[in-house]
C-alpha cells in the first residue's frame, strides 16, 4: 500500500495490549528475544533468544556503531516552599550553562506541576538535602532551573540527590538501576537509555568486538523521549534537538567503511540518527541534531539496524518505516504482538538487515 505524502501521526499508530509493555528487563542481559528481518520483507527470518541470534547477523567486515551515553539521575522529586510536592526532570544544560555565578549552572528542565512555580523560587529536594532555583518558565511544561554546582559537577550532584528517570510507562519499581545503563556507557548526559544497547552483556559485547570492528558515538537522549509527537502531518512536527559527538577515531572508521563498501550496523535509533545527521545531512562531528527520518528518506550511512519496538505515533516508528517500509513495519509489529514479544525500553528487539527499502518518491524526509 502506498500512502500519499505527507504521512500523519495516525499512520504511525497501532494497538498494543498493556500486557505487552515490558515492566522489567529480561532476567539476564541477552535473555530478551530478537526478531530478525530483511528490510522490506514482511515475514521474519528468525525469532529467538537475543544472545543466540545476534552474533549470527553480523558479517566479519561490518562496522558496528553504538551510543555510549550514560543516563543521569536526572529526576528530582522536590518540595515547594508552600509544602506542595512536585518534580523536576533535567533535560540539558542551557547554552550559557557555565556563564552564571561561580559554582552554579543552568539547565532546561520539565517541571510538574509547571504552573505552580514562580520565577526565582527556591525549591528543595524531597529529602531536604539540596535546593535549586526556578529561574524562568520557558514553555507549557519546561523551566530554566539553576543548580548549586558547576556544570562538570552535575553528574555527581545528581547521583546524590536525584533518581534514575525510568520512562512513564514503566509503572513497576524495584528494577536494578544498572540494567537501565548499557555495558558500554561512558559519557553522562542522557535522561533516557539508548535502549537497543541494553540487550548486551559484557560477554556478548566482547564477542561482538572480537567478530567485527566496533566504534562509538555519543548522543544524549533528551526532551523528545518525554514530549508528545504533534498530531497531524509529520511534516509539521518540530523535532527536538539532542546533543551528540562523533569522536575522530569513529569518524575515520565510518569513512573508511563507507569508502570500502562495508556495512555500517547501528545499535539503536540514537546511533542511527547521529550517523545519518553527520554522513547524510552533512553535520559537524560535534553539535546537536533535530534530524527527522521518515519514509522517503535516502539513507547515506546505516546499512543494518538493531532497535526495540517503539511507542505508537512516535517518530521512532517513522524511522523504522523509513528503513523497513511502511507495510513491512506494520506486519512486523503485528507479528511481534502475536508472538508475545515485549515492547519498549525493557522489551525485545528487531534486527533489520539492509539495504533499506528504496524510496517510492511519494514522501520526503523532513530535516527541520
Amino acid at each position: 500500500m502506498t500512502l500519499p505524502a505527507p504521512l500523519t501521526t495516525d499512520d504511525l499508530d497501532y494497538e498494543l495490549p498493556d500486557a505487552r509493555i515490558a515492566q522489567q528487563p529480561a532476567s539476564e542481559r541477552g535473555g530478551s528475544r530478537l526478531m530478525v528481518l530483511q528490510a522490506g520483507v514482511e515475514e521474519p527470518l528468525a525469532i529467538g533468544r537475543f544472545d543466540e541470534l545476534f552474533l549470527d547477523q553480523l558479517q566479519a567486515d561490518d562496522l558496528v556503531v553504538a551510543n555510549d551515553s550514560r543516563v543521569l539521575h536526572a529526576r528530582l522529586p522536590i518540595r515547594r516552599d508552600t509544602g506542595g510536592r512536585g518534580e523536576v526532570l533535567l533535560l540539558a544544560p542551557v547554552a550559557d550553562a557555565a556563564d552564571g555565578a561561580p559554582g552554579r549552572c543552568r539547565w532546561t528542565a520539565m517541571a510538574r506541576p509547571a504552573r505552580k512555580y514562580r520565577e526565582d523560587q527556591v525549591v528543595t529536594t524531597e529529602a531536604g538535602a539540596a535546593s535549586l532555583t526556578m529561574v524562568e518558565r520557558t514553555g507549557s511544561q519546561t523551566w530554566t532551573v539553576e543548580l548549586p554546582c558547576a556544570l562538570d559537577e552535575v553528574p555527581a550532584w545528581l547521583q546524590l540527590h536525584g533518581e534514575l528517570p525510568l520512562p512513564p510507562y514503566v509503572t513497576e519499581r524495584g528494577q536494578d538501576e544498572g540494567r537501565y545503563q548499557t555495558v558500554h556507557a561512558r559519557h553522562d548526559g542522557s535522561v533516557a537509555a539508548p535502549t537497543a544497547g541494553l540487550h548486551f552483556s559484557d560477554e556478548l559485547w566482547a564477542q561482538v568486538r572480537e567478530r567485527c570492528e566496533v566504534a562509538h558515538v555519543t548522543l544524549h537522549v533528551g526532551a523528545g523521549t518525554f514530549l508528545p509527537v504533534s498530531d497531524g502531518s509529520l511534516d509539521e512536527h518540530v523535532m527536538h534537538h539532542e546533543r551528540y559527538e562523533v569522536p575522530p577515531q569513529t569518524d575515520a572508521a565510518v569513512r573508511r567503511a563507507l569508502a570500502e563498501g562495508r556495512r555500517v550496523v547501528a545499535i539503536g535509533t540514537t546511533s542511527t540518527r547521529t550517523l545519518e545527521h553527520v554522513y547524510g545531512a552533512g553535520g559537524e562531528l560535534v553539535g546537536s541534531t533535530d534530524l527527522f527520518i521518515q519514509p522517503g528518506y535516502t539513507w547515506a550511512c546505516v546499512g543494518a539496524m538493531l532497535t526495540n519496538f517503539h511507542l505508537p505515533k512516535s517518530t521512532l516508528v517513522a524511522l523504522v518505516m523509513a528503513f523497513h517500509g511502511i507495510d513491512a513495519t506494520r506486519a512486523a509489529y503485528a507479528r511481534a504482538i502475536a508472538e508475545e514479544l515485549r515492547f519498549y525500553s525493557f522489551g525485545d528487539a528487531m534486527f533489520l538487515h539492509g539495504p533499506p527499502v528504496a524510496s517510492s518518491g511519494d514522501t520526503d524526509v523532513a530535516v527541520t
